[in-house]
């Protein structure tokens, strides 16, 4: 049994694993629909995905014709300008074959020009703030990437109040003191406003290493021994009050609830060190 935890303010219990719908960007129909029945299966109840990721809102349409109502559902929109992203989040209604969406988020918003211009007059917090006042959307959230994602959210969150944030978090990244630092100050900020974090990379070993075997549809290299995943899971899921977005492959997917099926407490330090030497552990973001 997967633990749910309320999603922040939203009044939603999630289950703390959210499937990534990056893991449908190029698979075929019969694939997503199999993955999506062993989502069901294990009683994962939210569904993060965005307009940018491939076939994915086209794959999950489907499904969620018959089972909407058994979702909390995301997406993200990775345009700037108001007209831009309203004109996306209709776009991904229409894909995912539903009148809402639970969760909008602003994708990767990290650089800061484009935070000012997504967050100023004319930007694509206007066409959220929008959606959300029409009921095509029901809350908003922000995404981000690199070792600058947890700064930046705090100064977005000051603009405004933000229902979600999402970045990165695993092991290796918060050997990074500076990183760390900004992320639990950011974790800190989230838990006193009721504001739900989620977190993405749990199970990164590296990124791809030039000539590697790409087994994986994901940008970065995965963990993929069951033990070495179980370990990585668990320190993720052992940090109370957050969400783990899985990964995005459909064949290693498995692995990653297998693992939170199981998990009972957070590995400690000495067990992560032996696991980021086994493995030859890096830092996906430098």
């Amino acid at each position: 049994m997967i633990e749910t935890l309320s999603f922040g303010r939203t009044g939603h219990e999630s289950t703390r694993i959210i499937f990534g719908a990056a893991a449908l960007a190029e698979v075929s129909q019969d694939d997503a629909d199999r993955t999506l029945d062993l989502i069901r299966r294990h009683g994962i109840n939210h569904i993060d995905t965005a307009a940018s990721y491939g076939a994915a809102e086209d794959r999950l349409g489907p499904h969620l014709q018959d089972h909407r109502d058994d979702y909390f559902l995301a997406s993200k929109t990775g345009d700037r300008t108001a007209s831009e992203a309203y004109a996306s989040i209709q776009r991904s209604l229409e894909r995912m074959r539903t009148d809402h969406l639970d969760l909008i988020q602003l994708h990767n918003l990290v650089d800061e020009d484009e935070r000012r211009t997504a967050l100023g007059t004319g930007g694509a917090l206007e066409a959220c703030v929008r959606a959300r006042d029409e009921g095509l959307v029901r809350h908003i959230g922000i995404t981000g990437h690199g070792v600058t994602v947890a700064r930046q959210h705090l100064k977005s969150l000051r603009v405004f109040d933000f229902d979600s944030v999402l970045l990165p978090y695993n092991y290796p990244m918060t050997r990074n003191p500076d990183y760390l630092a900004d992320w639990e100050e950011l974790y800190t900020y989230c838990q006193e406003h009721d504001i739900a974090v989620q977190t993405i990379k749990a199970i990164t070993r590296a990124p791809w290493q030039e000539g590697s075997e790409h087994f994986a549809s994901t940008w970065y290299e995965p963990l993929r021994d069951q033990a070495a995943i179980d370990t990585a899971v668990g320190w993720v899921l052992g940090r109370p009050g957050i969400f783990l977005n899985t990964v995005g492959d459909i064949d290693i997917l498995p692995k990653v609830l297998d693992a939170a099926e199981r998990f009972t407490e957070r590995p400690d330090d000495a067990a992560m060190t032996e696991l980021e030497q086994a493995w030859g552990m890096e830092p996906l973001f430098v």
